[in-house]
């Protein structure tokens, strides 16, 4: 796909009908419909993270998205259009997220103090 800036993390809704990625480089989640066929179509912004780099990212039972962002340094709760409802300081870098436990209410969080593979090596 053309013009997306470093895609991470995706999910697809509940429905199967959207499937939505973190683009790192671009600070924002963008959306696309899913066709029957499985081509995407209808490119649109789901929610502008100004300042935030989201890597790894996870649907909640509400539809809200938790996004790791290595830069700041958070994990954010963002509601499309981009409201931020929760937001998580972390002591290192966090890469991924995932909901968890018997009801899916547990945020386990994967971080690291880098991802330079020279230091991570070390």
């Amino acid at each position: 796909m053309l013009g997306i800036y470093f895609p991470n993390g995706t999910v697809i809704t509940p429905d199967g009908r959207t499937l939505i990625l973190a683009e790192t480089w671009g600070n924002c989640l963008t959306a696309f419909d899913i066709q029957s066929d499985g081509t995407l179509k209808n490119r649109r912004t789901w929610a502008n993270l100004e300042g935030v780099y989201p890597d790894g990212i996870c649907l909640d039972a509400e539809g809200a998205i938790w996004v790791a962002a290595p830069h700041p340094g958070e994990v954010l709760r963002v509601q499309q259009g981009g409201h931020v409802t929760h937001r998580l300081t972390v002591s290192t870098k966090p890469y991924a997220c995932m909901l968890g436990g018997f009801d899916r209410r547990i945020l386990f969080v994967c971080t690291a103090g880098s991802s330079n593979p020279d230091e991570v090596r070390a």
